[in-house]
């Protein structure tokens, strides 16, 4: 979960009466003086014991945080650090959430101008941890703009650069994970309609690692509903298949006989000499993705289609990581005993 660590040194608890003084600040007409009392909330925020005492007057910190978020980023900046320090507290997270924070974060997101589009999408990460935060960025309540943010968050996603140093939107991939850990997330994200799933998917490629966690994780939450999204998921299969497949195929150049059977996508990156996927946590979502997929009939008909079952069998071969090799395993051994025509065997020397 996204932490700013404290930029002051507070040494010493600050005692109630004032504390309830410093609060009284945040609101002052005063830029210098909001200035200095946001700073030193912030300070609070980055030690437990601060944290702990500023929980106990969250009905005021909060919101006079969320009112200085609009203003100059010297002074928006600190609060929203706070807000991210203080919603690591799921307590903490609830009434934020229950204050329309979420739509707070959003509309000064999308504002012209916004300087903390970094700390504003982490404080939506820590947000969307429970279902009442989920529920909000869904705006499930209302069916007219239901899917609007999340739409937003994944264009932003998708077309925010990543070669730039500062990729402010790449933790929209940590929303992402936390959205389709929910039926209704993955409902919308699996809409064809919204095409959602499709952008996503197509990350894959970017060289962020964060971006391809935030993507591998949300695919395999997507894949929970295989049994009844399977026509969906492979409506997008020209993007998903080398997205679950190449991470996984090793590092061998695969023959001419081998990637003729397989869609371009896949044949041309298999037919070159490249460097392996080398992340265990995104080999085994991509294989536990796959494995949710095969075991629908029609999905492990779509694996032979692409050449899929030679592709594990090689790249299991190259695999040393236990917990990488019981995911293949697992794929084998489904494909041995399901109604594939052709034989999968994991069993090779090692």
């Amino acid at each position: 979960m996204p932490h700013v660590m404290q930029q002051h040194d507070v040494r010493r608890r600050v005692m109630p009466t004032e504390l309830e003084e410093l609060l009284s600040f945040l609101d002052a007409p005063s830029p210098q003086v909001k200035k200095a009392a946001v700073d030193i909330v912030q300070g609070l925020t980055g030690s437990e014991d601060g944290l702990q005492s500023l929980c106990s007057y969250s009905d005021v910190v909060i919101p006079a945080l969320s009112r200085v978020l609009n203003e100059k980023k010297e002074v928006s900046e600190p609060a929203a650090e706070a807000l991210i320090n203080l919603s690591q507290n799921p307590e903490q997270a609830a009434k934020m959430v229950a204050v329309g924070m979420i739509k707070i974060a959003m509309d000064i997101l999308y504002k012209q101008g916004s300087g903390i589009t970094r700390l504003l999408v982490m404080l939506l990460v820590n947000l969307t941890q429970s279902d009442d935060g989920i529920a909000s960025l869904l705006q499930t309540g209302d069916e007219k703009i239901q899917g609007l943010y999340l739409m937003k968050l994944v264009r932003s996603f998708c077309a925010s650069s990543t070669e730039t140093t500062d990729d402010s939107f790449e933790h929209v991939g940590s929303i992402l994970v936390n959205i389709s850990k929910n039926e209704a997330g993955r409902k919308m994200l699996l809409d064809p309609k919204r095409g959602m799933l499709k952008q996503i998917v197509r990350q894959f490629d970017s060289t962020n690692p964060l971006r391809k966690k935030g993507v591998s994780g949300t695919i395999r939450n997507c894949c929970f509903d295989a049994e009844t999204q399977l026509e969906n998921l492979l409506l997008i299969s020209e993007f998903l298949w080398p997205a679950l497949l190449l991470p996984v195929a090793g590092s061998k150049v695969y023959s001419e006989h081998d990637t003729s059977k397989m869609p371009l996508e896949i044949s041309s990156a298999l037919s070159i000499e490249r460097e392996p996927v080398v992340d265990p946590e995104i080999q085994v979502q991509a294989l536990e993705s796959i494995y949710l997929i095969t075991l629908q009939e029609e999905g492990r008909r779509a694996l032979w289609s692409v050449n899929g079952p030679r592709i594990l069998q090689l790249g299991y071969e190259d695999e040393e990581d236990p917990k990488v090799m019981e995911a293949y395993e697992q794929i084998g051994s489904l494909l041995v005993h399901g109604s594939g025509t052709e034989e999968f065997s994991t069993q090779t020397s090692k």
